[in-house]
């Protein structure tokens, strides 16, 4: 697979489901993936790119971001509190609200700095013990919540479980979102961003298709 080939297919899968060319926002999952790498894709032409871990992308992107004023970085793995300014400062958008704790630390921080990435809300559709989300009943009241403490929430996210049909948790995600009122829907990886774009995705996560198998970090 190669970048060309990912965007291809989706805009096949924009025209296959009635959408508009361009409605969906590839983010290209650059996690332990090695700077020669990122770079590759960034020479392509490419500019949005997602990260998991707050650290890591503070390593790697401002050098990138004085190359390429552009680059539109997104988080899309879990936020400790401790990390949510460092967050803001760096990221153009945040996938991973998923909290009341956070939800009121990135409020506070917005007040300070003046100005606040787009948020998406975490949603865990398959109610699974070991991974992040607000459960899909308490949607509703977290998206009122954040809300009320004027953040920009710009849509809902979600992780389906592995073993599990993804088009059904798609399918719930956009449910939610659309009775709350939310356009973004940040649903789909490499093994099935077709099915999300078919059921509403306007941004897909995809990684090891783009550049390869992830090296593992040394020692």
């Amino acid at each position: 697979m190669s970048l060309q080939d990912i965007t291809a297919r989706i805009a096949k899968a924009e025209t296959s489901s009635g959408r508009s060319d361009g409605s969906v926002k590839l983010i290209a999952v650059s996690k332990v993936q090695p700077n020669e790498r990122v770079q590759a894709v960034l020479e392509q032409g490419h500019r949005c790119f997602g990260e998991n871990r707050v650290q890591e992308a503070a390593g790697k992107w401002p050098a990138f971001k004085e190359q390429y004023s552009d680059i539109d970085l997104h988080l899309i793995g879990p936020l400790q509190t401790n990390k949510a300014r460092q967050a803001m400062e760096l990221c153009n958008a945040i996938h991973s609200v998923d909290r009341p704790k956070l939800a009121k630390t990135l409020a506070r921080l917005a007040q300070e700095i003046g100005s606040c990435p787009d948020l998406f809300i975490q949603v865990n559709t398959g109610e699974e013990d070991q991974k992040a989300g607000i459960l899909p009943a308490d949607a509703d009241g977290f998206v009122a919540e954040c809300n009320e403490l004027d953040l920009p929430v710009r849509g809902l996210m979600c992780i389906p479980p592995i073993d599990e049909e993804p088009s059904l948790h798609f399918a719930l995600l956009a449910k939610i979102a659309a009775r709350n009122g939310l356009k973004g829907l940040s649903m789909g990886m490499s093994s099935d961003f077709e099915q999300a774009i078919a059921l509403g995705a306007t941004h897909v996560r995809v990684g090891s298709a783009i550049f390869g198998e992830r090296v593992k970090p040394q020692g």
